[in-house]
């Protein structure tokens, strides 16, 4: 066979991204995400790479969400000796977030050991020496720098606009026909979002391998997430309850931070207490610090042409110290807690959860895409009772969903970025990174629009690439 796309985590699925391009003997693989879901089954395929990672050549990253970087020190682990290229902030990031998974999965199987030896029974997958050794097989590269890979591919990244140094990678292979283009899209972010600029136009290409997050989704405006954020916290204020915010630390945190400074500055929310409780938030947001060259133009113009700091302000507070975060649920008073992991699979956002879900007068604001079976799901689903740690906690807690401000582009953006393409060259759209029915819906959409031929990526299944 000639040049082959093979997937191996988020095909039929959102978690996990394993996306591999075979050609001319070499292997290359787009991102190396840890799956998330049901603790069994994720720490089956996260522990075992379902490829041989010795015979890897290469891995691209397109960005640093724990569901696309966070299985590589795995990788290394099991022998993988070749380059990570990823932007510079991407290197950041995954340096933050890999970090923070060593040291959260030792904690936790510390907690267990001593709460039910019985129950600790998924050691860790890696530590920070792992974490280290993959560290040092980055490579980092600007945005429209051509860089090589094996087998004579050149590959280039375009800004997506998802997170701070997100990209979708651009490769051109030989292939039996001639020379080809794919693009691997990673993560498509949205128009108009207050801090990352928007995704660049796709150039064009023989083949698009696309993520699906949101592919039977239509977002609300992103103009409308201020007016829609002051709304919930003031009904619960009046109610005085808290506001309780699972956010991912890195991009969802920052913006959260960025609407509800404006929202301060115009007195359109009481002025009570924020907290970011989150130890990876924190350093997350030094990284957008040193990272403007990542910024749109809106956050430039609001802050920093005014040497102002668009993530500190009055009333937020940034908590490290564990102590200081067990105190926080000993508030009565009605204030906003922000705390990660984004969809409640771990960190300090348990705690809260599990200390605040069975009051009434609270909200659990979701701001973000919940997998299927994480816990985060179960409680953007309004299940009456969820698990936490391993015990039940009645959901009587408001829950109320935000679609403004996900990160992700909708069927429409997708659409519009897809159909900008020259679409009599573009042979194949592979739909990769989401649920059975995202897929279906954004299938027919792109069929609807003119692509030639649209391919729902199986797991494990070879593509040849003409």
């Amino acid at each position: 066979m000639g040049v082959i796309l093979q997937s191996f985590g988020a095909a039929g699925e959102v978690t996990g991204s394993k996306h591999m391009l075979k050609t001319g003997g070499k292997k290359i693989l787009v991102d190396c995400g840890m799956f998330q879901g049901r603790r069994a089954e994720s720490d089956a395929k996260n522990r075992e790479i379902p490829f041989d990672p010795e015979t890897l050549d290469a891995v691209v990253l397109t960005h640093g969400h724990f569901d696309h970087c966070g299985n590589l020190p795995t990788l290394v682990k099991q022998g993988y000796t070749g380059n990570i290229y990823a932007t510079s902030a991407t290197r950041d990031i995954a340096n933050l977030v890999l970090m923070d998974s060593a040291h959260i999965m030792a904690k936790d199987y510390e907690w267990l050991q001593k709460k039910d030896p019985k129950k600790a029974v998924f050691p860790p997958l890696f530590d920070e020496r792992d974490v280290l050794a993959a560290l040092e097989r980055f490579v980092t590269l600007g945005f429209h720098r051509r860089f090589d890979l094996p087998a004579g591919v050149q590959a280039e990244f375009y800004n997506s606009g998802h997170i701070l140094g997100s990209a979708f990678a651009k490769m051109g292979f030989d292939a039996p026909a001639g020379r080809r283009e794919i693009i691997f899209t990673g993560d498509i972010g949205r128009r108009g979002m207050p801090i990352i600029p928007a995704p660049e136009p796709f150039p064009s290409a023989d083949y698009l391998v696309c993520e699906s997050t949101y592919g039977n989704r239509l977002h609300e405006p992103v103009n409308d997430s201020q007016r829609q954020l002051a709304d919930v916290i003031n009904e619960t204020v009046k109610k005085g309850g808290k506001i309780i915010i699972p956010a991912f630390a890195i991009g969802r945190t920052q913006e959260l931070i960025y609407f509800l400074h404006l929202l301060k500055d115009d007195n359109l929310i009481p002025d009570l207490d924020i907290f970011v409780d989150s130890p990876m938030a924190v350093n997350a947001t030094s990284i957008f610090r040193v990272h403007p060259e990542c910024y749109g133009e809106e956050i430039h113009r609001a802050f920093l042409d005014h040497h102002e700091n668009p993530f500190g302000f009055s009333k937020l507070t940034y908590v490290t110290d564990a102590e200081a975060s067990k105190k926080l649920n000993e508030r009565k008073d009605p204030c906003i807690i922000i705390s990660s992991s984004g969809m409640c699979e771990g960190g300090r956002i348990l705690h809260h959860l599990k200390n605040n879900i069975g009051n009434p007068a609270n909200t659990v604001l979701v701001v973000g895409f919940m997998a299927a079976n994480t816990l985060g799901r179960m409680i953007a689903d309004r299940l009456p009772v969820v698990r936490i740690f391993g015990d039940s906690y009645p959901l009587k807690s408001r829950v109320k969903i935000l679609n403004t401000f996900s990160g992700h582009a909708d069927y429409e953006d997708i659409r519009s970025y897809v159909k900008a393409m020259d679409l009599k060259r573009l042979k194949k759209v592979f739909l990769v990174h989401g649920e059975t029915a995202a897929l279906a819906n954004l299938k027919q959409v792109l069929l609807g629009s003119g692509v030639a031929a649209v391919e729902i990526v199986e797991p494990g299944r070879e593509y040849e690439l003409a």
